[in-house]
């Protein structure tokens, strides 16, 4: 599957861990967004349902065996180069997850998996839907 360049839009799943008042963010070791923290997610494969994807890709990413529970949103996210050709464009689909098992580490595509508090959260350098998605986990996981 070609991720730079594509011919069509490519579907991505994300995992938004959240336990006592903490989310599980990723540091990304690989593009887009190599060495930034991010959403645990990937690629959903062919046979896969949405909640099946972001449920492999957390155990994957994070260790952490998870159940998707609420979806909490639809993003897109194109990423054109200088002269506005597509360099990435995905369709991105946020599940709001459970923690069933397991211990948090990073693995897969991840350089690193820790939680992070609201207040962590606030200070690192994400995209405004990014940040604005995980303040809705953390928000709905609170009720």
């Amino acid at each position: 599957m070609q991720r730079e360049h594509p011919k069509q839009p490519l579907v991505g799943v994300g995992a938004l861990i959240v336990e006592g008042g903490r989310v599980v963010l990723i540091k990304r070791g690989k593009a887009p967004l190599l060495g930034e923290w991010s959403i645990p997610g990937g690629m959903l494969e062919l046979g896969e349902t949405l909640r099946q994807g972001a449920e492999r890709e957390a155990l994957e990413e994070t260790g952490l065996v998870v159940r998707a529970t609420e979806l909490l949103g639809v993003f897109d996210r194109v990423v054109p180069d200088s002269n506005g050709t597509i360099i990435y464009h995905y369709v991105l689909i946020d599940f709001l997850c459970e923690r069933v098992s397991g211990e948090l580490h990073a693995g897969a595509d991840a350089a690193d998996a820790q939680w992070f508090t609201p207040d962590d959260v606030a200070k690192l350098p994400l995209a405004e839907d990014t940040a604005g998605v995980i303040r809705a986990a953390l928000a709905k996981a609170a009720l």
